[in-house]
This record gives structure tokens, sequence and C-alpha cells, in this order.
């Protein structure tokens, strides 16, 4: 099995930071990627950072210059640190992550359970 767990969300005020961490384990071969997605209530989850595995970033109009996505490729961890945050940005946060499990298998798509994250006016 393969399992992702984030961390690190909570409350905070408008402008602060909030630093999510997210941790891949089990049966790991190769990370491809690795994002994280946002689902606010009553609204559709969307893609908010990615990090691919030559260290490439990508990020939702919505967060650019806010939020920065990083991993730590030794530890199978991505971050999403985020600044300036915005009470639009409370959500539930989702890490996904790319992977194969060993040389013959196929990338497939793992989520997180999700961590909340609350901005408060």
């Amino acid at each position: 099995q393969v399992t992702l767990k984030e961390s690190g969300g909570g409350l905070v005020q408008a402008g602060g930071s909030l630093r999510l961490s997210c941790t891949a384990s089990g049966r790991i071969f190769s990370i491809n990627a690795m994002y994280w997605y946002q689902q606010a209530p009553g609204k559709q989850r969307e893609l908010v950072a990615t990090i691919v595995s030559g260290g490439s970033t990508h990020y939702a109009d919505s967060v650019r210059g806010r939020f920065t996505i990083l991993r730590d490729n030794a530890e199978n961890t991505v971050h999403l640190q985020m600044r300036s945050l915005k009470p639009e940005d409370t959500a539930v946060y989702y890490c996904a992550a790319d992977l194969t499990r060993s040389t013959y298998d196929r990338s497939q798509r793992y989520w997180g359970q999700g961590t909340q994250v609350t901005v408060s006016s």
C-alpha cells in the first residue's frame, strides 16, 4: 500500500502564513509528480500547485506569488508554504502523487486524506 499523509493545517488570520507537509510512505518505486489541491465548501477540488520529478513547479493563478511548493525527494515529502493568506484560501487541502510501485507498474494517482486550512478575516 501507499499512504499519503498531510499535516500543518489550522486556523490563521488573513495575511498570515502556514506551511503544509505531505509524506508518501509504503511501497514506492518512483514518484513522478506531487500536487496540492484545494477544495472549498461547495466547490470542486482545484489544483493549486504541482512539482514534477525534475523540480519544475506550476501554480494556479490564484496562488502564484503567494504559495511555494517544495519537494524533499529523499523523504518523499512535499511542502506547501502559504504566505499572505486570504479568506478565500479557506479549504481542505489535499496532497496527491503520481507514482509507480515497481519498475513494471504504470503510474497511478494517490491521494491524502486532506487537512483543513481556515483563514479568518
